[in-house]
């Protein structure tokens, strides 16, 4: 196969305008070849320069989110179904992208075909952005004679996908974001404002409450060792975010930890369910086979214990067992997603019976999300004042003591 590299070009289009671009090819006389067909005089092809100006502007438009790619599967989705050919989408999605980083991505794919790769194939050559989900779907639509079909399919489930994980995202960050706020407020109180009402206190001569001897020790020690502390738990974020990355025991350990916390571990874990079971729908549905697809479906769910429940389905389908035993096996699903999945099995209606479990959990994590929205915000202000009081009242004690003997 042959290696694709960076190009730039310049020429003259069919108005007479000069123009100038990159492109990403196996070769100078492909890119010549390329630009012909566009109508393009061209003038000039050699090596991309990583000039200064070049790489600032990649820079700025080099991230490409899991949104973007949603929104072009739906474009290329509704333009093939409309009838407009592979190529001339390509191109038009292209020069209609804002990002710098979308348009470069799209010209490389459809340079990608234009010499001779299926479209599957060019997706491929972009990991970060297609995975192997999306890829093998859009490799058995070109096989069936239906891609535009199975893209349409395929954006609706990346749709609901994304608003899935913006639920639950919400839901998580919300009270994340509040702790850290509170955290943040009661270290600038223990090392800045409680220092000065020591020094105050210091001229008294008297003997100080309890609770303000507690609260000016603390403070003494936080900012003795705040940035001993800071930096320990800088280094044990960075160390244990780069050791859980590589280590397949501590992920287990930390997915098996969400999934046992109260409230957010069952969120999680319907979350999971309605990936796996809308993942697998879309693929059935497809036509890849249940044992292909399982370890594709693991790794859709976001969690590596359901990823080793799906390796676990596939050596019990591949030993003739069928997927309703298989999940009963794992331990992993909920009886209901047993049933649906008898009902499909008996009915021929898989596809159908797993997209109807993934609306219900999808329901049920909506449900939980407004609940916790309307519960965990109150209790939350109601821990953060009760902290931040405490801390001022503990304070504010050794004042109101002078007061009631003056």
């Amino acid at each position: 196969m042959a290696t694709h590299r960076q190009y730039a070009w310049r020429g003259i289009d069919a108005s007479g305008r000069s123009v100038h671009g990159e492109m990403r090819s196996s070769g100078a006389a492909m890119v010549r070849a390329t630009l012909r067909r566009r109508g393009i005089r061209v003038e000039r092809v050699g090596p991309a320069r990583s000039t200064l100006a070049t790489l600032w502007s990649r820079l700025r438009g080099k991230r490409i989110t899991g949104k973007d790619i949603t929104v072009l599967t739906r474009q290329l989705a509704t333009m093939l179904d409309a009838g407009v050919p592979l190529l001339q989408t390509l191109q038009i999605l292209a020069d209609s992208q804002v990002s710098p980083a979308a348009a470069r991505l799209l010209e490389a794919i459809r340079t990608d075909i234009e010499t001779g790769s299926s479209l599957s194939a060019a997706l491929a050559a972009f990991p970060r952005y297609f995975d192997a989900l999306f890829c093998n779907l859009v490799a058995a639509g070109e096989q069936a004679g239906m891609l535009d079909s199975l893209l349409i399919r395929l954006a609706d489930d990346r749709e609901r996908h994304l608003a899935l994980t913006n639920r639950v995202r919400a839901a998580l960050i919300y009270p994340i974001a509040i702790v850290a706020v509170a955290l943040l407020v009661t270290a600038v109180i223990m090392i800045w404002v409680v220092p000065a009402f020591r020094d105050v206190f210091s001229s008294f001569g008297a003997e100080l409450p309890w609770a303000t001897l507690i609260v000016i020790g603390l403070s003494e020690r936080l900012v003795r060792y705040w940035p001993a502390m800071l930096g320990t738990g800088v280094a044990g974020l960075t160390l244990g975010f780069h050791y859980w990355k590589r280590s397949i025991t501590i992920q287990r350990m930390m997915d098996g930890f969400l999934l046992k916390l109260p409230v957010f571990g069952p969120l999680a874990e319907h979350a999971c369910i309605a990936r796996w079971a809308r993942t697998l729908a879309t693929m059935f549905a497809a036509g890849v086979p249940l044992v292909s697809a399982m370890d594709i479906v693991g790794k859709t769910a976001g969690n590596t214990l359901y990823l080793e429940a799906s390796r676990q389905i596939r050596r019990d389908l591949n030993n003739g067992r069928s997927l309703t035993h298989a999940i009963g096996g794992t331990q992993r699903f909920p009886n209901l997603m047993t049933q649906m999945a008898a009902i499909g099995e008996e009915s021929g209606t898989l596809d159908r019976m797993l997209s109807k479990a993934a609306d219900f959990y999808e329901a049920e994590i909506n449900q939980t999300v407004g609940t916790l929205s309307s519960v965990i915000e109150p209790l939350i202000m109601v821990i953060l004042g009760g902290l931040i009081g405490t801390l001022v009242v503990a304070m504010y004690l050794p004042i109101f003591q002078l007061g009631a003997v003056v």
